[in-house]
């Protein structure tokens, strides 16, 4: 496997692997990154779809891209993913994939043309005082010890940053800044959370700093996420005859290590209550996802919070089972047991069946959330919540079945700790209603009304996720296993808590690179992994990131000591009339 950019191998379709008529697969899994490395195999690795089988210990497929809708309950969201230009893999894959919508078409093309339609743009990132936009929003707020912080952790090895914690390299300046509160709101990180994946996604995504108030930079899908991605993928695949084994829980995978070489050698799984196993060859090729962010998932309802379960679950126990035989395959631990307790656990599918609190709505984002265009570009942060609260509304109708007078919207607190500022209680501790009034109260419905809407006129499902933020758990170099582990000649891990370099984790981007790093790894597919997109290396965004960091200062009135050589006035001159003065003309600093 290796990686390549540009689109001379982007178009190219690979010679058909040697002996891959001889080899079967088996998925672990039927979330998004089984799925994708489903679909690689069979598109770049030319398998026959009915020799892949996909093992998934729920009744439906997804994983943690989710959207439903029960009789039970209703209408329920777990969580959204937000995406850009720069996915390099899952745009990959879904170019690939045929749209369910449109004949034709392609669910690339279905997505972008969306996009260019109706672009992301949020008039309000974050609210205060019952509704009113942030005075400050739109500016980063960094002080020049915070951007010096920002700048140090940016240009430390991940070698030194191992088991370190965000809040041991930032000082209170940083998280004061605005900049800290776009960050942590729109990716979930807590101030406990991984410095070495912090310094990632600062990298990864050093191209966004000038849209994190805005959030320009994203698209959204037309419908959830389960139904404009996941559906479409298992569709395709079904119709290549790939065999899906639901209700099949996967407890054990033994390896066979025999000097450098790892072969695995047996499965063995329950499926629909019935112990079954498969005795592996080389020839048989193992895809793990190892850990799940949604596993142990509890549901509540209008009157009932959803209950506390940490039982660590098929996924945490299979990825054990595994590490107890090799350290290769990692250190599971590390990741599913002693999550602070200051974290985000609980997120809310409210859906909306009148039109009562659509003018507040239209308030804040200054748009009508029944025109069918996205209604807050992403999460909109309530910055004076005690829970930390966000909310954000995606295009209506979220769903296929949704009714007209319906709006669905996904809330979620990032502090579970604290009482809330209406209801006087943890949010672990609330049910549907008393979720959906904390909302109502901070988006700046009258206390009179209050009750009455969250009873009447919402019905709300609470939802507790022990699992959501272990991806940032503080971790060090080995603890998460290579996608194809030293030696490994059939089994592969795939997914969030498989180890590839330079991207970052909570991505659909990661799940689908994994996939495709371990399929062309496995196969030998002759064909370039598209590498992570490579901003940090372009001196006209690192250029462009200063300009916004600084609050679109101009390099004169930036006091830092790293500029001070820049600054000086004999240096300035020395670049007028050349290729750098247009650099930094073109970022706006000078």
């Amino acid at each position: 496997m290796y990686y390549s950019s540009g689109n001379y191998e982007a178009f190219a379709r690979p010679e058909k692997p040697a002996d891959v008529d001889r080899k079967s697969a088996y998925l672990v899994g039927a979330g998004l990154a089984s799925l994708a490395a489903a679909t690689f195999l069979v598109r770049d690795g030319q398998m026959k779809g009915d020799k892949i089988h996909i093992f998934e210990e729920l009744g439906v497929p997804g994983g943690s891209m989710d959207g439903i809708w029960t009789e039970q309950k209703g209408y329920i969201v777990r969580g959204g993913r937000e995406m850009e230009v720069h996915f390099e893999t899952l745009w990959d894959l879904f170019r690939s994939v045929p749209s369910l919508e449109t004949e034709g078409l392609s669910v690339l093309d279905e997505f972008y043309r969306l996009n260019k339609k109706d672009p992301s743009f949020s008039k309000a990132r974050v609210i205060e005082n019952r509704g009113q936009r942030l005075a400050t929003d739109g500016d980063l707020t960094l002080t020049n010890k915070a951007i010096d912080e920002l700048i140090h952790l940016a240009l430390t090895p991940e070698e030194q940053l191992q088991d370190v914690k965000i809040n041991e390299v930032f000082s209170d300046d940083f998280f004061k800044s605005n900049f800290w509160l776009y960050w942590c709101t729109m990716f979930a990180f807590e101030p406990w959370a991984s410095a070495m994946e912090m310094r990632r996604y600062i990298l990864r995504f050093v191209h966004h700093v000038g849209t994190l108030s805005n959030l320009s930079s994203l698209r959204f899908t037309k419908y959830n996420q389960y139904e404009s991605l996941i559906m479409p993928l298992v569709k395709n695949l079904e119709a290549q005859g790939v065999h899906f084994h639901y209700n099949a829980q996967v407890r054990n995978i033994l390896v066979n290590t025999v000097g450098d070489k790892k072969v695995a050698v047996k499965m063995e799984w329950t499926e629909n209550g019935r112990e079954q196993s498969v005795t592996l060859t080389q020839d048989d090729l193992v895809f793990v996802t190892n850990g799940s962010i949604t596993e142990s998932s509890t549901y509540g309802d209008q009157t009932h919070p959803a209950l506390p379960n940490k039982e660590p679950g098929g996924s945490w126990q299979l990825w054990k089972n595994l590490a107890e035989q090799d350290p290769a395959f990692g250190k599971p631990e590390k990741f599913c047991e002693n999550i602070p307790e200051a974290n985000w656990v609980i997120s809310g599918t409210i859906t909306l069946t009148d039109e009562k609190v659509v003018p507040y709505i239209e308030r804040i984002s200054k748009k009508d959330p029944h025109s069918g265009s996205i209604v807050t570009s992403g999460p909109v942060t309530i910055k004076d919540s005690n829970w930390l609260l966000g909310y954000s509304i995606s295009r209506q109708p979220h769903f296929h079945s949704q009714k007209p007078n319906e709006l669905i919207v996904w809330v979620y607190g990032l502090f579970s700790d604290k009482p809330g500022n209406y209801v006087k209680k943890r949010i672990t501790e609330c049910n549907g209603i008393e979720l959906c009034e904390e909302w109502l109260y901070h988006i700046g419905v009258p206390e009179t009304d209050i009750a009455e809407i969250a009873t009447q006129s919402a019905h709300t499902i609470p939802c507790y996720m022990p699992y959501i933020t272990s991806y940032f758990m503080p971790r060090a170099l080995g603890d998460r296993p290579l996608v194809v582990p030293e030696g490994s000649q059939n089994l592969a891990f795939i997914g969030n808590f498989a180890e590839t370099e330079r991207d970052t984790v909570f991505t659909t981007e990661y799940s689908v690179r994994t996939a495709m790093e371990a399929v062309y790894t496995l196969l030998n597919i002759d064909r370039g992994v598209p590498e992570v997109f490579g901003s940090c290396f372009d001196v006209r965004v690192l250029m462009s990131s200063i300009y916004y960091l600084n609050d679109r200062k101009k390099l004169q009135d930036i006091k830092l000591p790293w500029m001070a050589t820049l600054l000086e006035k004999q240096g300035l001159k020395k670049i007028q009339g050349t290729y750098i003065e247009e650099l930094l003309r073109d970022a706006k600093l000078i």
